[in-house]
């Protein structure tokens, strides 16, 4: 499992005293928000960015990192991903990161047949699309829900029920 997991991107900046404007891809942004610490990808590994301040705006977060306290700082980080330690951000039970489902098995619940695996996993806002490479090549969305995701073990795979033409 990844031990850095994307956690939002820097879109803009935020006044001339280094304040970033940051687009989450947590759940919430206030779970992005109350992240003392995040990080940017380098060539020579993970850079730590300590957060001095953040706070929700406008469905956005609003952050100061320390180092980075004035405009042309600010503008550096435009558009890059920030990155978040799994260890930093709790998980409920029977909840998973989004990137611990790229790359599994998608294995039929009944017949135990396997289609293809996760590889990328979509929000349209009412909720979550699996996207499935299947076996020749082809991709097929399927819904995040109950009535198509049997269940989920993270160590193996995603056991769905499918109805017909859902994988077509």
């Amino acid at each position: 499992m990844q031990k850095y997991l994307e956690a939002g991107k820097i879109v803009n900046t935020h006044g001339v005293r280094g304040d970033v404007r940051i687009e989450s891809y947590c759940d919430t942004p206030e779970v992005l928000s109350k992240l003392k610490t995040l990080c940017l990808k380098t060539p020579s590994g993970y850079e730590k960015l300590v957060c001095s301040k953040s706070q929700v705006y406008k469905g956005m977060v609003l952050a100061h990192f320390k180092g980075y306290d004035d405009y042309d700082a600010a503008v550096a980080l435009k558009n890059k991903i920030v990155y978040a330690d799994r260890d930093d951000i709790s998980c409920e039970e029977g909840k998973y990161f989004v990137a611990d489902l790229i790359g599994l098995a998608v294995i039929d619940n009944d017949s135990g047949e396997c289609y293809g695996e996760i590889s990328d996993v979509v929000n349209y806002g009412a909720g979550d699309l699996y996207e499935v490479t299947m076996k020749d090549g082809k991709k097929c969305l399927i819904p995040a829900i109950d009535r198509f995701i049997a269940s989920v073990d993270i160590e193996k795979a995603v056991y769905i029920t499918p109805i017909g033409g859902l994988l077509e």
